[in-house]
Parts: structure tokens; sequence; C-alpha cells
């Protein structure tokens, strides 16, 4: 497995794969030329891209991650659990904002013949762990970890929407997809370089089977639908009404969405439609360039909304959850996808940013040194741990230095406070003194940004969103 391939999954929301075109599934019936003024079918088109965009964004990812081989964010198959059992450092250059927290683990599942189990180990030592679940829409349906389910050893089903059974003995939970094809994310903390091995360790007791291997019965008749590939043109043309309608069996659609899909189906969208877009007329095909160009728009300008600065930090909120959550939010769904695809819920990760400091001038090391202070009372509020990471701009990636160091974090062995209960890291190109090396958040000799996460952070830190204090410039 590459070492960079599952953290690739933020690069994949903002690149075009040069991926092999797909062959579509076997066609249901033709898709009819819609008889609608060029004003309805751009009005239709745009709502419709503006739903159907995170669907087709998570449809790109788990496509490069198990279906086509020679992608180089290829992991594994369906149904495979990976680990990636490597720390980023300044060396891994493929994705932007690489974590140096914790190491990923990744199933890509596919629940449509049975439901796939996920084991854990137990965990006395209370390290920090999640594995975010994600459905073809990009919710966050649930999750399985140190916030959501504890410290003991557990079964978890993953089991899709149509799934008629009932929980076997030894299972936890069964958890609902709200579709058959989506995303186990997984992240296991890792308490400094020094801890790695252990991390390592507990991260190979993880498990993903079958529901058949688990209860050791005979597996039930594999899916006979093919899973639809993918194409760039399907991003960004009118096929991507193709793509959309072979994804559409594969997940549940709400009641109250009903209505909408009665006007999507005015231009050929319905599940397991065939749509060929070599046959619209030009008049058709120049009314749906429009309104994708109108969606692209309006997600782009959304993205722009995910949250206020204060103190100089970038807070966002109500932009990942589950389908409640999410429930009629499309727009907010598309640019969440958009910002950054497949973001924790606020519940179990926080993740201010900044790239000023506290007058609102550009973070910049050549310039300054800086200094990030917490007050006693002011000190990141969480329950599992919290870290700041510094990334050179405009390439968004960690920098060399001396101490191959990365990240300050709660972790962050040796770290001092003040005799009052406070904290100061420092924020500086150059070292700030032996003496104060543990508090030293190497900086880029040019702009930079700083992120802070926050994992599983306490409900104060919530309701409403705490800032953290500004980045001052040093005395």
């Amino acid at each position: 497995m590459k070492n960079f391939a599952l953290v690739l999954i933020i690069a994949l929301a903002a690149t075009t794969l040069g991926c092999p075109a797909s062959t579509p599934d076997e066609p249901v019936k033709e898709a009819e030329a819609p008889s609608l003024s060029a004003e309805e079918i751009t009005s239709i088109t745009e709502e419709a891209y503006i739903y159907a965009y995170p669907m087709l964004d998570h449809h790109k990812t788990i496509f490069a991650f198990s279906m086509w081989k020679d992608s180089p964010a290829y992991v594994a198959p369906f149904n495979v659990l990976a680990n990636l059992e490597k720390l980023n450092d300044h060396t891994d250059t493929e994705v932007i904002r690489p974590n140096n927290d914790t190491l990923y683990s990744s199933l890509v599942f596919d629940v449509r013949a049975e439901p796939m189990v996920i084991s854990v180990p137990a965990n006395p030592d209370k390290r920090y762990y999640s594995f975010q679940l994600i459905d073809a829409f990009t919710h966050n349906f649930d999750y399985i970890g140190s916030r959501a389910t504890g410290f003991e050893a557990g079964n978890y089903v993953i089991a899709g929407p149509n799934w008629k059974g009932e929980a076997p003995k030894g299972v936890n939970k069964v958890i609902r997809s709200n579709s058959d094809l989506g995303l186990a994310l997984g992240r296991t903390q890792v308490r400094g370089p020094d801890d790695l091995q252990n991390a390592i360790t507990f991260m190979k007791g993880y498990k993903a089977q079958t529901l058949s291997a688990f209860t050791q019965t005979e597996a039930p008749p594999a899916a006979t639908s093919k899973v639809p590939g993918f194409a760039p043109e399907m991003l960004s043309t009118p096929s991507f009404i193709a793509l959309f309608n072979q994804l559409l069996p594969h997940v549940e659609m709400t009641d109250d969405e009903k209505p909408m899909f009665e006007r999507f189906a005015k231009i050929g969208i319905a599940p397991g439609k065939a749509f060929d877009a070599s046959t619209l007329s030009d008049e058709e095909r120049a009314a749906m360039e429009k309104g994708i160009a109108n969606a692209k728009a309006k997600i782009e300008e959304e993205t722009m909304k995910l949250g206020e600065r204060k103190n100089g930090w970038m807070l966002v909120s109500d932009t990942f959850g589950t389908r409640d959550d999410m429930r009629g939010r499309y727009l907010r769904r598309a640019a969440g996808a958009k910002f950054g695809i497949y973001g924790n819920t606020l519940e179990e990760a926080y993740y201010p940013e900044t790239n000023v400091d506290e007058t609102g001038a550009a973070l910049d090391g050549s310039k300054h040194n800086y200094i990030l202070h917490f007050e006693k009372d002011e000190l990141p509020q969480v329950n599992a741990f919290w870290s700041f990471t510094m990334y050179k701009l405009p390439e968004q990636l960690f920098i060399d230095n001396p101490l191959k160091k990365y990240v300050v974090s709660s972790a962050t062995k040796g770290l001092k406070f003040n005799k009052d209960g406070s904290l100061d890291i420092y924020i500086q190109k150059n070292s700030p003194g032996k003496s104060k090396e543990a508090n030293w958040l190497p900086a880029h000799d040019g702009p930079f940004s700083l992120q802070s996460r926050l994992y599983w952070p306490k409900p104060e830190t919530l309701d409403p969103l705490r800032p953290l204090p500004p980045v001052k410039v040093a005395k």
C-alpha cells in the first residue's frame, strides 16, 4: 500500500483524476428528451447538481481508493480494511494540510449483499481512536470509537438501508447506513514519536469482515449489479446525470425528497435510468451547462459562509453531520464536500484555523516570531487531546526543521506550563532556546497557516463555539 494513499482523501476533493472512462450499467430504458423551456432545464439542473455534488465527489474518492487499481490513491478492494502505519512528515507532499497526530485506517464498504462487521480491541490505555462512518451523501451517519462507543472491545454491524436481518450474538450495535456504498475512516492517536509502535500495535487490533464470516454461516449470493465507474467529465458536464442515476439505486431516498425527484425526473433523473448526454440538443446542453455553472458558483460562494472569524480563527460550524442534521440543507452539504470532504462532526473534532495575527496581518515567519498564549482558563477543553500544526503557504505542507517536529500538542513530551498554569507556544523559524523547545512549533521562513485540532471537545467548547486566543507578535 502506498504510504500516502489513506490521507489523500482531502486532496481528492480538490483534484481531477485522470480516470479511464466508466462503463455504465445495463440501461433500464432510454432517457427521454425533456420537453421544457431552457429556463426550466437550467433551474432543475442547478438544483439537481447541488444535491448530487457530494455523492459524485464521494464516488470519485472510493473509485480511486478501491476500484481503479492504477490510481496513485488505490488502497484496497471493497470490504478490505487497510491501515497506514506511518505518520506524515515533510517528505509527504501529495496531500495538503497533512495530519501528524493520528494514524489512518480505511474501509470502503459495499453492503449490498450483506452487512460488514467492524471489530475493535479493548483500550485500557484510553487511547483516542475513532471510525468515522460516512455514507454516499457524505453524511457522518455514526461513529465507533472512544467518544461514541467507549474503551471496551466491541463488534459493530454496518448494514445498508434494505437489510432485514437481526443482530447476532456478540454484536454490540447494528448501525444503519443510508447507502450501500460508503467509507469507514479510522484515526488512531499517536502520543508522540516514541509512541508510534504502541499505536500501530493497537491499530492492528481492528478487524473488518462480512457478517457471514463473523457468524461462520453460509454467505448470501453476491450482488449482481455493477458498481458504476467514474470519469472526470462526470463532475462538470451533463454526464453527471448518468453517474447520478447509477448511484441512486444504492441510496435511500426520504419521503420529503420525493417531490424534488419528481422535478428532477423532467430532465431524465431517476434511479437506474440510462442517460446519454450525446442525445441532447444544442439548446438542451447549453441550458444544462448553464445550470451546472450556476450550481458551482453557488457552492463556491457557500464555502465562504461555513463559519465566522473570531480572534483571527475561522470557526466552521453546522457543516458536517448526520442526515437529520443536514436534512434539506443541500447547498451547505455540497459546500462542505467542496471545502473539505469527510469533515468530522463537531462533537468528534473541532478544527479552528488561522493565517493572521491579532492585528489581522498575515502570519509570516520571515518577519516575526509569534506566541500563542493561553491563560489557565483558556486552554482547549477536550476529553481526548488538542494539537497545533504549522503549514507553509501557499503549499499548505510541513516544513523540514532540525527537530523533525510538526506539531505541538497536549501529548508533547516535556511540554512546559508557566507557574500560574498558563501556556505559551512559540511559533518561529529559529529555536527559542533549549529550555523552550518542547513548546516550540518551528515556523516557515515565509507565510504560514496555523491549524488547531481539538479531538472530542467538551460541550463548553461547542455551545457556543469557543474561539482560541489570538496569535501575537512576540515582543
